[in-house]
């Protein structure tokens, strides 16, 4: 099954490699593109010792194979540019309605360059730097400008963001949370389900029929829509979680932890922009 994030369309990691992205078993996901479909142990030294001593398949210690070090690497790479650019931003463009255009124009050529990227068979380091650059002058604008309505948002929605994530590791980490193929679907359904009615709202906002935001009101509405979609930003991140830790142990390619990179930004970027709406309803008068 193949791992999703925010926009529904990142690849998982590389089938051609044995490995299609997360999965419920050892045995799953190798059914394509894998010579060793009925026995993903096959010819694994690594893993026909661990299962004669009884212990779980480990990743391949050969080099060419990701780990977590590159993927800790990757991430902090990918978030660094966004930092970097929305420092930037926040510095050098002042509020206006040209660092508005700014903004929504290099939020499209974000999602354009991430739209490319989730169609490639392979990471392209390039598109995924390039796309967290465009990312970062994107939030730098838009945190400037919520800090200038309400002092401290985009510090207290950074702080949320962090809380998020390390909660929702924790609950991972600590096996609260099974990430199988059916709470995927399920996620999944909902995940879509919330897009679609967004959509729908943002053309009734923009028609007049839906006033002051719709379902995306700074009202009590509006905050219970954040909620939900900082949980589902959460999904995501156990979908990010799980991918990774399979792809570590069964011997995705090394630089397939640019993929794994860029779906963790992706997923701090969602839940980020989310708790800045978030912080921001609570803060008003």
């Amino acid at each position: 099954m193949r791992s999703s994030n925010p926009v529904f369309s990142r690849r998982g990691f590389s089938r051609d490699n044995g490995y299609a992205g997360f999965n419920t078993a050892p045995q799953a996901g190798y059914a394509q593109g894998n010579p060793y479909a009925q026995n993903p142990y096959a010819n694994n030294p690594y893993a026909q010792q661990d299962l004669q001593q009884g212990a779980p398949p480990q990743a391949p210690t050969t080099t060419g194979r990701m780990t977590m070090d590159d993927v800790v690497m990757r991430s902090g790479m990918t978030l660094g540019t966004v930092a970097v650019g929305a420092i930037l931003a926040w510095a050098l463009l002042p509020i206006s309605a040209t660092s508005y255009g700014l903004a929504v124009g290099s939020a499209i050529i974000a999602f354009v360059l991430a739209m490319i990227q989730s169609f490639k068979r392979t990471p392209v380091p390039a598109l995924i730097l390039g796309y967290a650059a465009f990312e970062g002058v994107f939030l730098g604008v838009i945190s400037e400008m919520y800090n200038s309505r309400w002092s401290g948002a985009p510090f207290q929605a950074v702080l949320g963001t962090l809380a998020v994530s390390a909660a929702t590791l924790l609950v991972y980490k600590a096996g609260w949370i099974r990430v199988t193929a059916r709470y995927a679907r399920i996620g999944m359904a909902i995940a879509i389900a919330f897009v679609l009615v967004m959509a729908v709202n943002l053309l009734l906002v923009a028609f007049g029929v839906a006033d002051n935001g719709g379902l995306r009101s700074f009202g009590p509405l509006g905050a219970l829509v954040g909620v939900i979609a900082i949980l589902l930003g959460a999904f995501f991140l156990t979908l990010d979680f799980k991918q990774i830790e399979d792809g570590i142990a069964y011997g995705a390619p090394k630089n397939e932890a640019w993929l794994a990179a860029f779906g963790l930004t992706m997923t701090l970027v969602w839940i980020y922009v989310e708790m800045l709406r978030l912080v921001a309803i609570f803060s008003r008068d």
